[in-house]
């Protein structure tokens, strides 16, 4: 399998399917410092990063959203003096798709530039 950091995100427009049981369970463990949580009964991945300062999380909450734009899929972030939550799922199928992994590796990244 191709590491999710290697990998692009892919325009879903909800004709596609939900990452089956077994996809993302092969997927989280290249993210393994992520969460699978449900919210309203639909799958996502969330992380919160911890930064020293505001400012750094500031930096990190618009390199995420840079790196977002670029893919064409987007997160809710949540950004408060010393940490950023990070939150992804795939708003067109109400659940978690390749793409949702694919950007959380990117988003590990981002954090360990920083």
């Amino acid at each position: 399998m191709t590491e999710l950091l290697e990998q692009k995100c892919i325009p879903c427009t909800g004709s596609l399917p939900p990452a089956t049981e077994e996809e993302i369970n092969t997927y989280k463990t290249q993210i393994p410092d992520w969460e699978i949580i449900t919210e309203k009964g639909v799958l996502h991945l969330q992380r919160v990063y911890q930064f020293p300062d505001f400012k750094t999380a500031l930096a990190f909450t618009n390199l995420v959203g840079e790196a977002a734009e670029e893919e064409g899929h987007h997160p809710a972030l949540l950004t408060e003096w010393g940490k950023v939550t990070v939150t992804w799922w795939t708003h067109a199928i109400n659940g978690l798709h390749q793409n949702d992994f694919i950007m959380a590796a990117k988003s590990d990244c981002l954090a360990n530039s920083i």
